[in-house]
């Protein structure tokens, strides 16, 4: 969802600090900062990088109204901030790794270049606008790899966190579902949409047969029947069945059945027989109730004929993993390199201006990402982020840069893709994932390693420090 007046969604810190950097006189000192991820979510062994077209298109639009600032006038801050503030829009530089990118955890997938003042200010749009649409993104991309070549549709509108279900619905096209039920995200972005019936469509009508058939009367090609209201073999399916030899005899074909309740597997394989038996082998199945990729893969290994999936709650929620846990570091200020040092090796960030270099092996696969300084040659080898015996050579394998610049001085920089585009681009480059990657349990950790120099800055600051 692109935020029309982005400048006041943000937290209350971003904007004292920014005052702060503007009354000591510091806000024109340039920075970057990095924004990254620490940990994989769902257990998993990679992330679909996803938001980014949204997020450009907020910074975009990151100006303060005259009522912002009045609102903030009323908060304390001082009328000379509020001045500077009333011309205020983003002029800095940002690059950014494509929207559908394989991405994993410590490495800077977006870097921010600017005023310190205009690069802090944007902090929390960039971690609220990324985090969620690429775990939501990733989400969709394990439950379409459980799917495999059925059909997955985005059902989670209604159990969305409000606004959030229409972030949600886009990311989930990103991952690889092929439609939604959310109609404001279908005609905002071209997708999609799909529903079929509420079970109070079929209580409101004195049976279920009247129900069955006063729907198709309406959508002769475009009906699929719920048919667990009542009693899903004895009375569901049959009905269904007498409606479908009605719309052969008008010409016009039933799509497909819904199960929505109790043993799936079991309904969905007596549905089948039924069907077949009627000569109806054409009419689909779908299925839906708290779906996710571990059900879905049960459901299929147990020669389920289900051929469409609705996922709802535990996609739109990341129901087992609700927070993806991006951060946003400074990485250098006033022309030098800096860093958070922690207790916590892993949470020790990397310095100074940086890229990101993808290896491939032979075959054309992914074999490991490198970290580098920016002004650097792309290295010989990579080198463990915190254990210092182990490294890789890299000089002989193929390699790209994966960061690309976004927005130039301010200006949008890219011609933003579609959902599509990015749904496709997702796609090709998971294909390239080893497969020992994409497991549910216990997949293979992806190398990310740094070169020698950035790794030496590093042990260089933290000796400082």
């Amino acid at each position: 969802m692109i935020l029309q007046n982005p400048a006041l969604y943000t937290d209350l810190y971003e904007l004292t600090m920014a005052q702060g950097y503007f009354l000591s006189e510091r806000h024109e000192q340039p920075a970057n900062f990095d924004y990254f991820f620490r940990s994989l979510p769902f257990d998993g062994g990679y992330v679909v990088f996803a938001g980014l077209g949204d997020l450009l298109e907020s910074i975009q639009n990151f100006r303060f109204q005259p009522d912002e600032l009045d609102y903030l006038r009323s908060q304390g801050f001082k009328e000379e901030f509020l001045t500077y503030l009333k011309d205020f829009e983003f002029r800095g530089t940002i690059y950014s790794v494509k929207e559908g990118e394989i991405v994993f955890p410590n490495e800077p997938i977006l870097r921010v270049e600017g005023t310190v003042l205009e690069t802090q200010i944007l902090e929390t749009l960039v971690l609220n606008t990324l985090n969620f649409s690429s775990l939501i993104a990733t989400k969709a991309s394990r439950i379409k790899l459980a799917v495999g070549k059925h059909s997955v549709v985005d059902f989670g509108l209604r159990r969305a966190q409000g606004l959030g279900g229409l972030q949600a619905s886009k990311s989930a096209i990103i991952g690889g579902f092929q439609g939604t039920s959310n109609v404001l995200a279908g005609k905002l972005d071209d997708i999609p949409v799909n529903g079929t019936m509420a079970h109070s469509w079929i209580q409101s009508f004195d049976d279920e047969l009247t129900a069955f058939r006063t729907y198709a009367e309406h959508y002769p090609d475009a009906s699929i029947l719920l048919v667990d209201t009542y009693s899903t073999l004895k009375q569901g399916v049959p009905n269904a069945i007498k409606v479908a030899k009605e719309l052969e005899e008008k010409g016009h074909k039933l799509i497909g059945i819904r199960l929505d309740s109790g043993d799936l597997a079991y309904f969905a394989r007596k549905s089948r027989e039924m069907l077949d038996d009627a000569g109806l082998d054409y009419v689909k199945i779908a299925a839906s109730n708290q779906l996710d990729e571990y059900l879905i893969k049960s459901l299929l290994d147990q020669g389920a004929p289900i051929d469409l999936f609705g996922v709802g709650t535990k996609l739109v929620t990341a129901y087992d993993d609700p927070a993806l846990d991006g951060v946003y570091k400074l990485s250098s200020i006033n022309g030098k390199p800096t860093l958070k040092i922690s207790e916590n090796e892993e949470k020790v960030t990397l310095p100074d201006a940086k890229k990101l270099i993808r290896y491939f092996n032979p075959d054309g696969s992914f074999y490991s990402d490198g970290v580098a300084l920016d002004n650097e040659e792309n290295p010989d080898s990579i080198y463990h982020p915190y254990i210092s015996h182990r490294s890789a050579v890299v000089s002989k394998l193929k390699c790209e840069e994966l960061l690309h610049k976004v927005i130039d001085k301010g200006e949008i920089n890219i011609s933003i893709p579609t959902v599509q585009e990015s749904a496709k681009y997702a796609q090709q480059r998971l294909s390239k994932l080893n497969n020992e990657h994409k497991r549910f349990d216990n997949p293979h950790v992806y190398k990310v390693g740094l070169s020698k120099k950035l790794r030496d800055l590093k042990i260089e600051l933290i000796q400082k420090a």
